[in-house]
């Protein structure tokens, strides 16, 4: 007989002893304790551990005030950093309601009570809670996957399918649009390995110009062409031991992909302008956010080389297709900048959180850790707010700001024009624009922008 799932706990702080009993029949989906003052409060979080506590700010001796209500907030934070306080203010009280955010609590709702949308925040703050507990479980699990942070099923399917293959020297290809963390995977895939004392190297295939691409793969003797000065190390030979991930592997041209291929079968390459045969001992990851069957269709990728690459394929999903990842990783990033002390915010408004929510987030969590870090550097205020991410499109914007959504239209459209006209050719794209191959694709990662 299946064992039944435990209910959540709840904690209501409240002196009020004719509400505190309304709310516990309210919530009887919760397992809900009460506390009518901050010993209690104290005391039953130490002993219940609730998932989330509500709590009125004017608690005895100072039930017309904040003051008691405040210090019950620190010590319960400070107590249980886990947990998810929401605070109870009082009609207009809204300065009262941004300082306990400001402080650390989850949320706040309005008095007099809406049962109905008190009862979809307590909702909404236990699933968050339930994300971040498995968050920090699945850290704990996977130590070596430090940095890949998710809640969503998605994503756990994905870190699991890296654990399965990370022993294997299979060929692992990742795919997924760009920002999405392909290369925070293939580290994952490097560090879980038995190469893990070995070189992790990652080459950027599209940032490189086409000239040059064979040469920074394979290394070149000297005299090989002009400027080559000194025998050189290429990047494959770098990897020897390790892992070579090979990221946007779609952009080699087709004479680089029959090397890579030779390369693939009999595990030795020759630099460019030399006769040695070297043989190379390494695992290889590759990535792209383009269709390579279509490009196989097109002439524009060897098929034989797909499936020496293609052993395990791993689907990575979009951010918008993550669940609550979004708010996740938010606010690991903030922690970021806060331990680096770069900032001094603390978390992010309701209205923050809730445009985080609704952004479709084209650039993925490239896109998303940008914008945090901009904020933090922009913010006035302790709390950062949809102004400070770029996100309140409905709110008025400075001219220099309508200046600069000007230009990024015009260079959108610029660049999907060119690679339109040109099949995703970045080599011809970037010719038509008059800009370099690197650049390009450095523009097209910043405006979310993918060859199809």
């Amino acid at each position: 007989m299946a064992k039944p799932t435990a209910k959540p706990r709840l904690l209501v702080v409240e002196d009020d002893s004719g509400l505190s009993e309304q709310l516990a029949w309210a919530f009887s989906a919760y397992d809900v304790s009460v506390a009518s003052n901050r010993k209690a409060a104290l005391a039953a979080v130490r002993t219940h551990n609730p998932v989330v506590v509500t709590l009125d700010l004017g608690l005895p001796p100072d039930p017309d005030g904040t003051s008691e209500g405040f210090a019950t907030l620190e010590e319960i934070i400070t107590a249980s950093p886990e947990t998810k306080v929401i605070v109870a203010s009082g009609h207009g009280a809204r300065a009262s309601a941004q300082q306990a955010i400001a402080l650390g609590a989850f949320d706040f709702y309005s008095k007099p009570i809406n049962i109905a949308e008190l009862g979809a925040i307590v909702a909404r703050a236990v699933h968050v809670q339930a994300l971040e507990a498995e968050n920090r479980s699945l850290a704990r699990a996977r130590p070596l996957t430090e940095g890949i942070v998710t809640g969503s099923a998605a994503m756990t399917e994905v870190l699991r399918m890296i654990e399965k293959v990370a022993d294997s020297d299979a060929t692992v290809m990742l795919l997924g649009a760009s920002g999405t963390g392909k290369e925070l995977l293939a580290k994952a895939i490097h560090t879980r390995s038995a190469r893990a004392r070995g070189n992790f190297v990652a080459i950027n295939c599209a940032a490189i110009p086409e000239t040059l691409l064979e040469a920074e793969l394979f290394g070149h003797e000297r005299g090989a062409f002009t400027g080559a000065i000194k025998t050189t190390a290429g990047q494959i030979e770098m990897a020897q031991g390790g892992t070579l991930f090979l990221d946007e592997i779609g952009d080699v041209p087709l004479a680089t992909q029959v090397k890579l291929l030779r390369f693939l079968q009999e595990r030795v390459i020759e630099r460019v302008g030399g006769r040695k045969k070297i043989a190379i001992d390494a695992r290889v990851v590759t990535a792209t956010h383009q269709n390579l069957k279509a490009l196989m269709a097109d002439g524009r990728f060897r098929e034989d080389l797909y499936f020496r690459l293609a052993e395990v394929v791993v689907q990575v999903p979009a951010l918008a297709e993550r669940d609550e990842d979004a708010v996740l990783l938010a606010q690991h990033f903030l922690q970021r900048q806060r331990e680096n002390g770069r900032t001094r915010a603390r978390g992010f408004t309701p209205e923050a959180l809730a445009a985080i929510r609704s952004w479709p987030w084209t650039g993925n969590v490239r896109e998303l850790e940008n914008r945090v870090k901009r904020a933090t550097i922009m913010a006035d205020g302790l709390m950062l707010t949809p102004r400070d991410l770029d996100l309140d499109l409905e709110s008025p914007v400075t001219e220099s700001l309508e200046l600069r959504i000007a230009r990024e239209r015009a260079d959108r459209t610029a660049i999907t024009h060119a690679l339109a006209v040109h099949q995703g050719n970045l080599s011809a794209a970037a010719r038509s624009l008059d800009i370099s191959r690197p650049l390009l694709y450095q523009l097209m990662n910043a405006y979310g922008i993918s060859k199809s």
